[in-house]
């Protein structure tokens, strides 16, 4: 059923199509445009318009009461489009470089435009079952646009070898555009009235089709085509079941999260999954991300459920409206909950990581520190004359022999602030010593030192060459008189003992040898 409205012509009165008169007043606009640049081109176009008024007449009186879009193509085409009224394609040829570029675009577009509404004038867009290779996409849009369907195929086999571009817009269009399946349906995608005689001639129409017996090529066709509906049904299934799993497993857990104490260790407990670090920190982002989750899982076994019931034939398929909210709150779910999801796990990985920091701090000589940090000062009997706004005192990394993951001597402070002195002690027979280590450091006002009969101090060389990533420097301390059964050695940063500030942020020292160089004067072995 199409809206008849009534126009005024000329002083006459016509029934018409709304379509039609659309079509026509666009027809008119067009007239007025082109032969409004010349003298005397409005009463051309009321000339014109007396002529049309005529041809309705006529048609009036073989009995025709509504005017419908085809009357109107046809007296356009009888009459001719304004382009070829006015010659303006000769002129704009013999013009040249006098016309501007800027009109030559737009009157380019604007044919372009008449030209595709004239081709679409009427039609709904639908996909074709009656000439289809796949889903009838390509099909229906050529019909929609007056074309020929193997320009749109060829199209989108190009488009395929872009990367597989063309798959991706055509699965996209299949589900967005419904197909034509009523034969009212069959009649707006060609753009006919919806009479009986043309509701009757579609009928006959299809039952021809079914009666004709296809060829060869196309039975074959066909086959294939049944073949790889059926594998995406059943991986359609497939995936329907993985997620109807995945959604009852996420009930489970979400109910049991709420029923369950929070650090309880039982299974899909929010400790359990891992989530607690997220509920101490933000619990509406959890609720959110949940809620975002049950939909992305929710959505597509909603529509695979309904697809497969539709090719039963017990439900009707989905229209184009709830096809594309489907896919929309799906885009827009996934968008939730992919970046909350990965918010959630950097809040799993900093609360756990607080709380191994936590349980594995202990107390060395009066100061609290890492666990590791002890352990390696304890093993190497260092002890602890300062150690004041320290972050750590000791780290791993590679050695200065090239050998990684070694432990040595390291204190950081982002302020430069820290007050740091390592001392080691070892019983030594009376006599001179060197004493030989790597040491490296961020800024000035660290020190390697070694203690005899006097303090013997040696600035640890600043790192200044960014190329050398590790900045391990050698350190040698020679002369070191012995007159008493022990020697001390270590590294430091105390302003009293060494007498310069530190003005490094980080400092460190590892494989400290003290060797045995010579006797004392005047003494015997």
């Amino acid at each position: 059923m199409k809206k008849n409205i009534t126009i005024n012509l000329c002083g006459r009165l016509f029934q018409i199509d709304e379509d039609a008169y659309e079509l026509l007043q666009q027809y008119i606009n067009s007239l007025r445009s082109s032969f409004g640049k010349q003298e005397g081109g409005d009463e051309i176009v009321d000339d014109i318009e007396t002529r049309i008024a005529e041809l309705f007449d006529e048609l009036r009186l073989q009995g025709i009461e509504a005017i419908t879009i085809e009357h109107v193509k046809e007296i356009i085409t009888r009459i001719g489009k304004p382009e070829e009224l006015t010659g303006e394609d000769g002129e704009k040829q013999q013009e040249g470089n006098g016309t501007n570029w800027e009109e030559q675009a737009r009157s380019a577009g604007q044919k372009i435009y008449e030209n595709v509404r004239a081709r679409t004038a009427g039609k709904k867009l639908y996909r074709n079952p009656k000439d289809k290779m796949l889903a009838g996409v390509l099909s229906g849009i050529a019909v929609y646009t007056n074309t020929d369907p193997v320009i749109w195929r060829f199209l989108m086999i190009l488009f395929t070898f872009c990367y597989g571009v063309g798959i991706f817009i055509y699965l996209v269009l299949a589900l967005v555009i419904p197909e034509a399946r009523t034969p009212e349906q069959l009649l707006q995608m060609e753009g006919k009235d919806i009479t009986p005689q043309n509701l009757a001639d579609v009928v006959v129409e299809g039952e021809k089709q079914h009666v004709q017996r296809p060829g060869f090529m196309r039975l074959l066709f066909i086959i294939l085509m049944k073949m790889v509906i059926a594998f995406v049904v059943i991986i359609s299934i497939v995936v329907c079941i993985a997620l109807s799993l995945g959604f009852f497993g996420v009930l489970i857990a979400t109910v049991s999260a709420m029923v369950l104490p929070l650090n309880s260790t039982l299974p899909f407990s929010l400790g359990a999954m891992g989530l607690e670090g997220a509920w101490v920190s933000n619990p509406k982002m959890l609720i959110i991300f949940v809620i975002a989750l049950f939909l992305v899982l929710l959505l597509p076994i909603y529509a695979i459920i309904h697809m497969v019931l539709s090719l039963t034939g017990k439900i009707r398929p989905m229209g184009v409206i709830q096809r594309i909210v489907n896919i929309v709150l799906w885009v827009i779910a996934v968008c939730i909950a992919v970046p909350l999801g990965i918010t959630i796990a950097n809040y799993h990985y900093d609360y756990y990581q607080e709380r191994y920091q936590i349980d594995s701090t202990t107390t060395y000589q009066g100061v609290k520190m890492d666990e590791n940090d002890a352990d390696f000062l304890r093993r190497g009997s260092w002890n602890l004359v300062k150690a004041k706004n320290c972050d750590h005192y000791t780290y791993y990394a590679m050695d200065s022999q090239g050998y990684n993951n070694a432990r040595f001597l390291d204190v950081f402070n982002d302020r430069c602030e820290e007050i740091f002195q390592a001392e080691r002690k070892e019983k030594v027979e009376p006599g001179i010593y060197q004493l030989t280590c790597y040491a490296r450091a961020e800024g000035p006002g660290t020190f390697i030192y070694a203690m005899g009969k006097e303090k013997h101090l040696q600035t640890i060389p600043v790192n200044n060459n960014p190329e050398d990533e590790m900045g391990w420097k050698p350190i040698t301390i020679d002369s070191i008189v012995v007159a008493g059964d022990s020697i001390a050695y270590g590294m430091s940063s105390d302003a009293v003992f060494t007498g310069e500030t530190c003005r490094a942020k980080w400092f460190s020292a590892m494989d400290f040898v003290l060797t045995r160089t010579a006797d004392l004067p005047n003494t015997k072995k």
